[in-house]
């Protein structure tokens, strides 16, 4: 073939490919981890998951309005996504929700990005 190195002309052409592994991942799990990485795809979200990570306790949502410098409808919004997909929880105390990280939900998504069985809703 013109324009190809003499070192990959002179290779024999391969007889075989390397066999078709299946999947480890189920469509149930390969759906789960979709919803988790949508929700990451968001600078914003990623922002607040490193907060509520770092905080180690829960936090009002005023308290990420004000650290995110975003008006509360937006803020709300992506909390919603991130306990859409199992990532945080929200607990109510009086007029204001307080948001953490779900307790083994960053464990979970590595277990399913290994190949284990395992499932994120079960958290």
């Amino acid at each position: 073939m013109p324009g190809m190195p003499q070192a990959l002309r002179s290779q024999p052409p391969l007889t075989s490919c390397t066999p078709l592994v299946w999947p480890e991942l189920s469509d149930t799990q390969a759906t789960q981890l979709e919803q988790v990485f949508k929700a990451l795809a968001d600078r914003h979200r990623v922002r607040i998951l490193n907060l509520l990570v770092r905080a180690g306790e829960p936090v009002c949502v005023c308290d990420l309005v004000e650290a995110l410098g975003l008006k509360q409808p937006a803020v709300s919004y992506h909390l919603k996504q991130l306990t859409d997909a199992g990532l945080i929880t929200r607990e109510r105390r009086g007029t204001y929700s307080y948001y953490q990280l779900a307790p083994g939900a960053l464990d979970q998504c590595a277990t399913l990005l290994c190949g284990q069985l395992t499932s994120l809703s079960a958290s």
